[in-house]
Protein backbone atom coordinates (compact mmCIF):
# COMPACT_ATOMS: atom_id res chain seq x y z
CA UNK A 1 0.00 0.00 0.00
CA UNK A 2 1.25 3.49 -0.64
CA UNK A 3 1.66 6.52 1.57
CA UNK A 4 -1.57 8.01 0.32
CA UNK A 5 -4.06 5.12 0.34
CA UNK A 6 -2.78 4.29 3.99
CA UNK A 7 -3.58 7.70 4.99
CA UNK A 8 -6.59 7.62 3.12
CA UNK A 9 -7.62 4.56 5.16
CA UNK A 10 -6.73 6.09 8.54
CA UNK A 11 -9.09 9.13 7.61
CA UNK A 12 -11.43 7.19 6.73
CA UNK A 13 -11.85 5.89 9.82
CA UNK A 14 -12.59 8.97 11.12
CA UNK A 15 -15.46 9.43 8.84
CA UNK A 16 -13.23 11.39 7.03
CA UNK A 17 -13.02 11.91 2.62
CA UNK A 18 -9.40 13.10 1.95
CA UNK A 19 -10.24 13.25 -1.88
CA UNK A 20 -13.39 15.34 -0.91
CA UNK A 21 -11.11 18.06 0.87
CA UNK A 22 -8.26 18.11 -1.20
CA UNK A 23 -10.85 18.82 -4.18
CA UNK A 24 -12.25 21.43 -1.73
CA UNK A 25 -8.60 23.08 -1.18
CA UNK A 26 -7.65 23.01 -4.82
CA UNK A 27 -10.29 25.76 -5.25
CA UNK A 28 -9.70 28.26 -2.50
CA UNK A 29 -7.61 31.15 -3.58
CA UNK A 30 -5.19 32.25 -1.14
CA UNK A 31 -4.21 36.12 -1.88
CA UNK A 32 -0.58 36.81 -1.75
CA UNK A 33 0.40 40.19 -0.82
CA UNK A 34 2.73 42.02 -3.37
CA UNK A 35 5.16 44.04 -0.57
CA UNK A 36 7.05 40.95 0.96
CA UNK A 37 9.08 41.34 -2.24
CA UNK A 38 10.64 44.53 -1.77
CA UNK A 39 9.75 45.25 2.17
CA UNK A 40 7.03 47.15 1.74
CA UNK A 41 9.09 49.98 -0.62
CA UNK A 42 6.57 50.39 -3.35
CA UNK A 43 7.11 52.65 -6.56
CA UNK A 44 6.52 55.79 -5.78
CA UNK A 45 9.61 56.60 -3.02
CA UNK A 46 7.06 56.22 -0.22
CA UNK A 47 8.50 52.90 1.45
CA UNK A 48 7.07 51.91 5.13
CA UNK A 49 5.87 53.86 7.51
CA UNK A 50 2.66 54.38 10.16
CA UNK A 51 4.54 51.92 12.58
CA UNK A 52 5.18 49.44 9.54
CA UNK A 53 8.74 48.16 9.49
CA UNK A 54 10.97 45.48 7.66
CA UNK A 55 13.61 44.32 9.07
CA UNK A 56 16.99 42.76 7.71
CA UNK A 57 18.47 43.50 4.43
CA UNK A 58 18.95 40.06 2.96
CA UNK A 59 20.05 40.43 -0.87
CA UNK A 60 18.14 40.51 -4.01
CA UNK A 61 15.65 42.51 -3.32
CA UNK A 62 13.29 43.42 -5.85
CA UNK A 63 13.22 47.01 -6.90
CA UNK A 64 11.33 47.59 -10.12
CA UNK A 65 7.81 46.16 -11.33
CA UNK A 66 9.97 43.62 -13.52
CA UNK A 67 12.14 41.76 -10.93
CA UNK A 68 9.11 42.21 -8.39
CA UNK A 69 6.79 40.33 -10.73
CA UNK A 70 9.63 37.80 -11.92
CA UNK A 71 10.05 37.20 -7.92
CA UNK A 72 6.42 36.47 -7.57
CA UNK A 73 6.00 34.10 -10.20
CA UNK A 74 8.90 32.16 -9.20
CA UNK A 75 7.10 31.83 -5.48
CA UNK A 76 3.63 30.90 -7.20
CA UNK A 77 5.16 28.33 -9.51
CA UNK A 78 6.41 26.77 -5.88
CA UNK A 79 2.56 26.81 -4.42
CA UNK A 80 -0.19 24.91 -5.29
CA UNK A 81 -3.61 25.65 -5.50
CA UNK A 82 -5.21 28.87 -6.50
CA UNK A 83 -3.61 32.43 -6.09
CA UNK A 84 -4.65 36.09 -5.83
CA UNK A 85 -2.03 39.25 -5.78
CA UNK A 86 -2.96 41.61 -3.67
CA UNK A 87 -1.45 45.19 -4.79
CA UNK A 88 -0.59 48.47 -2.71
CA UNK A 89 -1.34 51.86 -4.83
CA UNK A 90 2.07 52.05 -4.41
CA UNK A 91 2.59 49.84 -6.26
CA UNK A 92 1.40 52.25 -9.48
CA UNK A 93 3.53 51.75 -12.49
CA UNK A 94 4.74 55.24 -14.13
CA UNK A 95 5.38 56.23 -17.59
CA UNK A 96 9.59 56.94 -17.96
CA UNK A 97 10.38 58.88 -14.73
CA UNK A 98 6.96 60.69 -14.37
CA UNK A 99 6.05 60.78 -10.36
CA UNK A 100 2.42 59.94 -9.52
CA UNK A 101 0.72 61.83 -6.55
CA UNK A 102 -1.71 59.46 -4.62
CA UNK A 103 -4.27 61.52 -4.76
CA UNK A 104 -3.85 61.47 -9.24
CA UNK A 105 -3.27 57.65 -9.51
CA UNK A 106 -5.48 56.25 -12.00
CA UNK A 107 -6.29 53.07 -13.50
CA UNK A 108 -3.83 52.79 -16.31
CA UNK A 109 -1.17 52.87 -13.58
CA UNK A 110 -1.74 49.56 -12.98
CA UNK A 111 -3.09 48.14 -16.16
CA UNK A 112 0.09 46.25 -16.07
CA UNK A 113 -0.70 44.44 -13.17
CA UNK A 114 -3.90 43.48 -14.82
CA UNK A 115 -1.96 41.79 -17.78
CA UNK A 116 -0.01 40.06 -15.08
CA UNK A 117 -2.82 38.75 -13.45
CA UNK A 118 -4.53 37.39 -17.15
CA UNK A 119 -1.06 35.71 -17.85
CA UNK A 120 -1.04 33.87 -14.57
CA UNK A 121 -4.34 33.61 -14.22
CA UNK A 122 -4.94 34.61 -11.14
CA UNK A 123 -7.25 37.36 -9.07
CA UNK A 124 -6.25 40.82 -7.96
CA UNK A 125 -7.09 42.62 -4.80
CA UNK A 126 -6.14 46.38 -3.90
CA UNK A 127 -5.45 48.80 -1.00
CA UNK A 128 -4.93 52.41 -0.89
CA UNK A 129 -1.47 53.14 0.35
CA UNK A 130 -1.87 55.76 3.47
CA UNK A 131 0.97 55.70 5.01
CA UNK A 132 4.76 56.37 4.11
CA UNK A 133 3.64 60.13 2.47
CA UNK A 134 4.73 63.48 3.26
CA UNK A 135 0.84 64.25 3.68
CA UNK A 136 0.83 62.02 6.50
CA UNK A 137 0.55 65.23 9.35
CA UNK A 138 1.20 64.44 12.47
CA UNK A 139 0.39 60.59 12.24
CA UNK A 140 -2.89 61.11 10.75
CA UNK A 141 -4.68 60.96 7.04
CA UNK A 142 -8.17 60.57 6.86
CA UNK A 143 -9.02 61.56 10.47
CA UNK A 144 -6.72 65.11 10.39
CA UNK A 145 -8.04 68.08 11.61
CA UNK A 146 -6.54 69.77 8.73
CA UNK A 147 -8.49 69.86 5.83
CA UNK A 148 -6.26 69.82 3.32
CA UNK A 149 -4.70 66.74 4.82
CA UNK A 150 -8.07 64.98 4.58
CA UNK A 151 -8.87 65.69 1.10
CA UNK A 152 -5.62 64.13 -0.10
CA UNK A 153 -6.55 61.05 1.31
CA UNK A 154 -10.13 60.94 0.78
CA UNK A 155 -9.34 61.29 -2.68
CA UNK A 156 -6.83 58.97 -3.01
CA UNK A 157 -8.98 56.54 -1.34
CA UNK A 158 -11.62 56.93 -4.04
CA UNK A 159 -9.37 56.90 -6.92
CA UNK A 160 -8.26 53.12 -5.26
CA UNK A 161 -11.62 52.32 -5.10
CA UNK A 162 -12.13 53.13 -8.95
CA UNK A 163 -9.14 51.16 -10.14
CA UNK A 164 -10.04 48.07 -7.76
CA UNK A 165 -13.51 48.29 -9.87
CA UNK A 166 -11.94 48.79 -13.05
CA UNK A 167 -9.64 45.77 -12.22
CA UNK A 168 -12.74 43.70 -11.75
CA UNK A 169 -14.03 45.04 -14.96
CA UNK A 170 -11.18 43.88 -16.53
CA UNK A 171 -10.57 40.42 -14.93
CA UNK A 172 -14.42 39.80 -14.65
CA UNK A 173 -14.02 39.35 -10.89
CA UNK A 174 -14.40 41.03 -7.86
CA UNK A 175 -11.61 42.59 -6.27
CA UNK A 176 -11.26 43.29 -2.46
CA UNK A 177 -10.51 47.02 -1.65
CA UNK A 178 -9.07 47.60 2.16
CA UNK A 179 -8.55 50.67 3.32
CA UNK A 180 -6.45 50.29 6.41
CA UNK A 181 -4.68 53.63 8.58
CA UNK A 182 -2.18 54.41 10.41
CA UNK A 183 -4.06 57.11 12.42
CA UNK A 184 -3.27 57.49 16.01
CA UNK A 185 -0.99 59.39 18.66
CA UNK A 186 1.87 58.04 20.58
CA UNK A 187 1.38 59.54 23.70
CA UNK A 188 -2.51 59.33 26.11
CA UNK A 189 -4.73 61.80 23.69
CA UNK A 190 -6.58 64.34 24.64
CA UNK A 191 -9.55 64.20 22.32
CA UNK A 192 -10.59 60.72 21.48
CA UNK A 193 -14.19 61.13 20.11
CA UNK A 194 -13.39 63.57 17.15
CA UNK A 195 -11.12 62.21 15.47
CA UNK A 196 -13.25 59.05 14.81
CA UNK A 197 -16.04 61.76 14.02
CA UNK A 198 -13.68 63.14 11.33
CA UNK A 199 -12.77 59.54 9.84
CA UNK A 200 -16.45 58.46 10.18
CA UNK A 201 -16.87 61.44 7.90
CA UNK A 202 -14.10 60.89 5.42
CA UNK A 203 -15.24 57.31 5.05
CA UNK A 204 -18.55 58.31 4.12
CA UNK A 205 -17.59 60.29 1.43
CA UNK A 206 -14.72 57.02 0.54
CA UNK A 207 -17.91 54.99 0.31
CA UNK A 208 -20.20 57.23 -1.53
CA UNK A 209 -19.87 56.18 -4.66
CA UNK A 210 -21.59 52.76 -5.64
CA UNK A 211 -19.35 50.70 -7.73
CA UNK A 212 -19.18 47.35 -9.30
CA UNK A 213 -16.86 44.68 -8.94
CA UNK A 214 -15.50 46.08 -5.54
CA UNK A 215 -15.87 44.05 -2.20
CA UNK A 216 -15.26 47.57 0.48
CA UNK A 217 -13.56 46.75 3.88
CA UNK A 218 -12.18 48.33 6.47
CA UNK A 219 -9.55 47.04 8.60
CA UNK A 220 -8.73 47.45 12.53
CA UNK A 221 -5.84 47.50 14.53
CA UNK A 222 -4.81 47.64 18.18
CA UNK A 223 -1.46 50.08 18.01
CA UNK A 224 1.55 50.35 15.67
CA UNK A 225 4.75 51.90 16.64
CA UNK A 226 4.56 55.24 17.10
CA UNK A 227 1.15 55.66 17.72
CA UNK A 228 0.86 53.08 21.10
CA UNK A 229 -1.35 55.05 23.21
CA UNK A 230 -4.67 55.46 20.76
CA UNK A 231 -5.79 54.14 17.17
CA UNK A 232 -8.39 55.98 15.55
CA UNK A 233 -9.86 53.07 13.39
CA UNK A 234 -9.78 51.16 16.53
CA UNK A 235 -11.85 47.57 16.12
CA UNK A 236 -15.37 48.80 18.11
CA UNK A 237 -14.82 51.67 15.46
CA UNK A 238 -14.69 49.31 12.07
CA UNK A 239 -17.21 47.01 13.65
CA UNK A 240 -19.80 49.47 13.99
CA UNK A 241 -19.12 51.24 11.18
CA UNK A 242 -19.38 48.18 8.78
CA UNK A 243 -22.58 47.06 10.63
CA UNK A 244 -24.61 50.00 9.82
CA UNK A 245 -22.91 50.49 6.30
CA UNK A 246 -23.93 48.60 3.67
CA UNK A 247 -21.50 46.55 1.25
CA UNK A 248 -18.63 47.54 3.89
CA UNK A 249 -17.03 45.16 5.51
CA UNK A 250 -14.84 44.53 8.66
CA UNK A 251 -11.40 43.12 7.73
CA UNK A 252 -10.17 40.76 10.34
CA UNK A 253 -5.88 40.68 10.42
CA UNK A 254 -4.61 38.54 13.67
CA UNK A 255 -2.16 40.50 14.25
CA UNK A 256 -4.10 43.66 15.07
CA UNK A 257 -5.21 42.49 18.43
CA UNK A 258 -4.71 41.95 22.01
CA UNK A 259 -2.28 39.39 22.20
CA UNK A 260 -5.00 37.19 24.10
CA UNK A 261 -7.77 38.00 22.08
CA UNK A 262 -8.22 35.07 19.70
CA UNK A 263 -8.95 36.18 15.90
CA UNK A 264 -10.26 32.69 15.49
CA UNK A 265 -13.38 33.09 17.90
CA UNK A 266 -14.32 36.14 15.87
CA UNK A 267 -15.40 34.54 12.72
CA UNK A 268 -17.91 32.33 13.80
CA UNK A 269 -19.28 35.74 15.90
CA UNK A 270 -19.31 37.75 12.47
CA UNK A 271 -20.61 35.04 9.97
CA UNK A 272 -23.80 35.36 12.01
CA UNK A 273 -24.05 39.24 10.71
CA UNK A 274 -22.16 39.03 7.58
CA UNK A 275 -22.15 37.44 4.44
CA UNK A 276 -18.21 37.90 3.59
CA UNK A 277 -15.26 38.09 6.18
CA UNK A 278 -12.15 39.42 4.67
CA UNK A 279 -8.96 37.99 6.30
CA UNK A 280 -5.37 38.85 6.61
CA UNK A 281 -3.22 36.05 8.08
CA UNK A 282 0.51 36.83 9.62
CA UNK A 283 1.98 35.93 12.71
CA UNK A 284 2.86 38.24 15.48
CA UNK A 285 5.16 37.61 17.95
CA UNK A 286 4.46 39.53 21.19
CA UNK A 287 3.41 42.62 18.89
CA UNK A 288 1.86 42.93 15.81
CA UNK A 289 5.17 42.21 13.75
CA UNK A 290 4.04 40.02 10.87
CA UNK A 291 6.54 37.65 10.81
CA UNK A 292 6.24 34.76 8.17
CA UNK A 293 3.31 32.91 8.57
CA UNK A 294 3.25 28.99 9.48
CA UNK A 295 1.57 25.36 9.93
CA UNK A 296 0.63 26.68 13.93
CA UNK A 297 -1.79 26.60 16.24
CA UNK A 298 -3.09 30.08 15.57
CA UNK A 299 -3.25 29.37 11.94
CA UNK A 300 -4.89 26.08 12.35
CA UNK A 301 -7.78 27.49 14.53
CA UNK A 302 -7.98 30.78 12.15
CA UNK A 303 -8.70 27.91 9.13
CA UNK A 304 -10.66 25.20 11.64
CA UNK A 305 -13.15 28.08 12.36
CA UNK A 306 -13.57 28.54 8.23
CA UNK A 307 -13.55 24.86 6.93
CA UNK A 308 -16.00 23.71 9.90
CA UNK A 309 -18.32 26.62 9.35
CA UNK A 310 -18.71 25.93 5.86
CA UNK A 311 -17.65 29.45 5.06
CA UNK A 312 -14.55 28.88 2.37
CA UNK A 313 -16.77 30.93 0.16
CA UNK A 314 -17.41 33.82 2.64
CA UNK A 315 -14.18 34.29 4.58
CA UNK A 316 -11.72 35.92 1.83
CA UNK A 317 -7.89 34.90 2.65
CA UNK A 318 -5.55 37.03 2.29
CA UNK A 319 -1.78 37.18 3.63
CA UNK A 320 0.12 40.34 5.40
CA UNK A 321 3.46 39.47 6.73
CA UNK A 322 7.47 41.42 5.59
CA UNK A 323 10.53 39.69 6.48
CA UNK A 324 13.73 40.79 4.91
CA UNK A 325 16.07 38.81 7.47
CA UNK A 326 15.75 36.07 4.71
CA UNK A 327 15.25 34.73 1.50
CA UNK A 328 11.90 37.02 0.21
CA UNK A 329 10.90 34.44 -2.48
CA UNK A 330 11.29 31.51 0.39
CA UNK A 331 9.10 33.89 2.63
CA UNK A 332 6.59 33.91 -0.03
CA UNK A 333 6.28 30.17 -0.21
CA UNK A 334 6.77 29.11 3.37
CA UNK A 335 4.39 31.53 4.50
CA UNK A 336 1.62 30.96 1.84
CA UNK A 337 2.28 26.76 2.28
CA UNK A 338 1.91 27.49 5.82
CA UNK A 339 -1.57 28.46 5.36
CA UNK A 340 -2.57 26.11 3.21
CA UNK A 341 -1.45 23.23 5.02
CA UNK A 342 -3.39 24.98 8.09
CA UNK A 343 -6.34 24.66 5.32
CA UNK A 344 -5.97 21.27 4.33
CA UNK A 345 -5.50 19.84 7.86
CA UNK A 346 -9.33 21.95 8.45
CA UNK A 347 -11.09 20.04 6.12
CA UNK A 348 -9.09 16.82 7.17
CA UNK A 349 -11.59 16.75 10.41
CA UNK A 350 -14.55 15.14 11.30
CA UNK A 351 -16.63 18.41 11.69
CA UNK A 352 -19.92 17.23 11.71
CA UNK A 353 -19.14 14.25 14.70
CA UNK A 354 -17.62 16.82 16.80
CA UNK A 355 -20.40 18.70 16.22
CA UNK A 356 -22.60 16.27 16.86
CA UNK A 357 -20.84 15.21 20.51
CA UNK A 358 -20.67 18.56 21.25
CA UNK A 359 -24.05 19.58 21.26
CA UNK A 360 -24.69 15.82 22.64
CA UNK A 361 -22.22 16.77 25.62
CA UNK A 362 -20.16 14.31 24.79
CA UNK A 363 -17.17 16.07 25.54
CA UNK A 364 -15.16 13.28 26.08
CA UNK A 365 -15.62 12.35 22.15
CA UNK A 366 -14.96 15.73 21.13
CA UNK A 367 -10.97 16.10 23.26
CA UNK A 368 -9.99 12.64 21.99
CA UNK A 369 -10.98 12.56 18.06
CA UNK A 370 -9.17 16.48 18.47
CA UNK A 371 -6.08 14.40 19.98
CA UNK A 372 -6.27 11.44 17.68
CA UNK A 373 -6.16 13.82 14.40
CA UNK A 374 -3.05 15.04 15.44
CA UNK A 375 -0.91 11.94 14.74
CA UNK A 376 -3.07 11.01 11.07
CA UNK A 377 -0.71 10.86 8.47
CA UNK A 378 -1.81 14.54 7.21
CA UNK A 379 1.71 14.91 5.30
CA UNK A 380 1.37 12.22 3.36
CA UNK A 381 -2.27 14.12 2.05
CA UNK A 382 0.09 17.28 1.79
CA UNK A 383 2.04 15.66 -0.23
CA UNK A 384 -0.06 14.15 -2.63
CA UNK A 385 -2.09 17.59 -2.54
CA UNK A 386 1.15 19.33 -4.31
CA UNK A 387 1.66 16.39 -6.76
CA UNK A 388 -1.75 16.89 -7.89
CA UNK A 389 -0.94 20.62 -7.94
CA UNK A 390 2.07 19.64 -10.09
CA UNK A 391 4.56 21.50 -7.67
CA UNK A 392 7.51 20.90 -5.55
CA UNK A 393 6.83 18.72 -2.25
CA UNK A 394 8.29 20.12 0.99
CA UNK A 395 11.98 19.25 0.90
CA UNK A 396 12.28 19.81 -2.61
CA UNK A 397 11.21 23.53 -3.35
CA UNK A 398 13.94 24.89 -1.30
CA UNK A 399 16.87 23.80 -4.06
CA UNK A 400 14.87 25.52 -6.69
CA UNK A 401 14.65 28.58 -4.71
CA UNK A 402 18.11 28.51 -4.43
CA UNK A 403 19.07 28.27 -7.86
CA UNK A 404 17.06 31.29 -8.59
CA UNK A 405 18.59 33.53 -5.47
CA UNK A 406 22.22 32.47 -7.52
CA UNK A 407 21.22 32.81 -11.21
CA UNK A 408 18.86 36.22 -10.21
CA UNK A 409 18.67 37.59 -7.07
CA UNK A 410 22.72 37.68 -6.63
CA UNK A 411 23.34 39.61 -9.48
CA UNK A 412 21.02 42.79 -8.19
CA UNK A 413 23.82 43.58 -6.10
Amino acid sequence: MNALYQAKVAYHAMGVDVEKAITIMANKPISIHCWQGDDVTGFDNGGAGGGIQATGNYPGKARNFEELKADFTKACSLIPGKKRINLHASYAIADGDEYIERDKIEFKHFAPWVDFAREQDIGIDFNPTCFGHPMVKNGLTLSSPDKVTRRYWIEHCKRSRRIASAMGAALNDDVLCNVWLPDGFKEIPADRYSPRLRLKESLDEVFSEPLPHVIDCVESKVFGIGLESYTVGSNEFYMAYASGKPGVYNLLDNGHYHPTESTADKIPSLLCYFDKIPLHITRPVRWDSDHVTLFDDETRELCKEIARNDALEKVLIGLDFFDASINRIAAWVIGTRGVQKALLYALLMPHDKLKKAQDNGDFTTVMAIMEDIKTLPFGDVWAAYCDNQKVLRDGQWLSSVREYENTVLKKRG
